[in-house]
């Protein structure tokens, strides 16, 4: 069955509004940590360092709204077992498209993860890594969710 041509220009004109707008979403900057040294069986914390562009906030990873997406830490593989993540506070802000303050971080934050070493963790070098979602906003809007790499290495002693 052919399409319209008005309505092929729409939705042609709304792919390219959301194509446009997708590509445009602000990207969250991880700073690259130093190998972090690890004692077999000790508890050892990592601490990611996270960025936005200024005039950009992303949700807490306890949004104060049901429809906003939270940030969320995931360690996929690694020598170590994850014990618990401490995200940033945030703070509570108001913007144009909530009726309410929500509950965000801007600028550089971060989140500390504490890990035990198991005590039969092979010794040297290894990669810890993770991915960190979030849902980055401006005054107006938010974009939709990125995901980012986190690649932390460990030398287990």
């Amino acid at each position: 069955m052919p399409v319209p041509a008005k309505t092929a220009l729409a939705l042609s004109l709304a792919f390219s509004a959301l194509t446009a707008s997708a590509q445009m979403a602000p990207v969250l900057t991880v700073t690259p940590q130093p190998t972090v040294k690890v004692a077999k069986g000790a508890t050892a914390k990592i601490t990611v360092t996270a960025s936005l562009p200024k005039g950009y906030h992303a949700n807490t990873n306890k949004p104060s709204e049901q429809y906003l997406i939270p940030m969320t830490l995931k360690w996929t593989s690694g020598p170590l077992q994850l014990e618990g993540i401490d995200y940033p506070k945030g703070a509570l802000e108001k913007y144009e498209f909530s009726e309410k303050p929500i509950s965000v971080v801007t600028g550089e934050f971060s989140i500390v993860t504490t890990f035990q070493v198991p005590a039969s963790a092979a010794r040297g070098p290894a990669a810890q890594v993770g991915a960190l979602r979030y849902q980055a906003c401006d005054n107006k809007a938010c974009y939709p969710p990125k995901t980012v790499p986190v690649n932390v290495t460990v030398q287990v002693e």
